[in-house]
C-alpha cells in the first residue's frame, strides 16, 4: 500500500503531488521506482516502456546525465484514480549548460496508490546558470 489512496480529494492529490517531487528530488532510482506498480506503462516524451525495472534503468541514466536535477510538481487537475500535474525541473549537463524542463503528467493509480500509469510530455530550453529558479545544496 502507498497512501493516500484513490479516489483522491483535492488534498489527498496534493499530498501524492507532494510525495512524488519529494521522492524524486532524492534523486534515488531504486526509492523512486518503488512508487509504480511492477507493470507500470510510461510514455517519457518519445519514449515508451513497461516494468518497475525498467523505471529504474530510466531513471539511472536520466541522472547520470541530468546533473544537479531539482524538480517542482504542481497538482493541476484531480479524478477518482487520476491526477494531471504540471511540472518544472532544472538541471545542468556535462559540460555546465543548465537546462529548465517544462511538462505535464498523466497519472492514474491502482487501488494500493502505486502508479500504473504515467503518460509525461516535456520541453527543454537551455537557461544560464543566473535564470535559474531552484537553488539547493549539491548532492555530493
Amino acid at each position: 500500500m502507498r497512501p493516500p489512496l484513490p479516489p483522491f480529494t483535492e488534498d489527498t492529490a496534493r499530498k501524492k503531488v507532494q510525495a512524488a517531487e519529494d521522492a524524486w528530488n532524492t534523486r534515488d532510482p531504486e526509492k523512486v521506482s518503488l512508487a509504480y506498480t511492477k507493470e507500470t506503462q510510461w510514455r517519457n516524451r518519445s519514449e515508451f516502456f513497461q516494468g518497475r525495472d525498467a523505471v529504474r534503468r530510466f531513471l539511472e541514466s536520466k541522472w547520470r546525465r541530468e546533473l544537479d536535477y531539482r524538480l517542482k510538481k504542481t497538482l493541476w487537475s484531480v479524478t477518482g484514480n487520476r491526477i494531471a500535474v504540471k511540472f518544472e525541473y532544472e538541471y545542468h549537463d556535462n559540460n555546465d549548460q543548465w537546462f529548465r524542463a517544462h511538462g505535464n503528467e498523466l497519472w492514474e493509480f491502482a487501488d494500493d496508490g502505486l502508479m500504473r500509469v504515467r503518460e509525461a510530455s516535456i520541453n527543454d530550453i537551455k537557461i544560464t546558470e543566473t535564470e535559474r529558479r531552484y537553488r539547493w545544496a549539491r548532492k555530493s
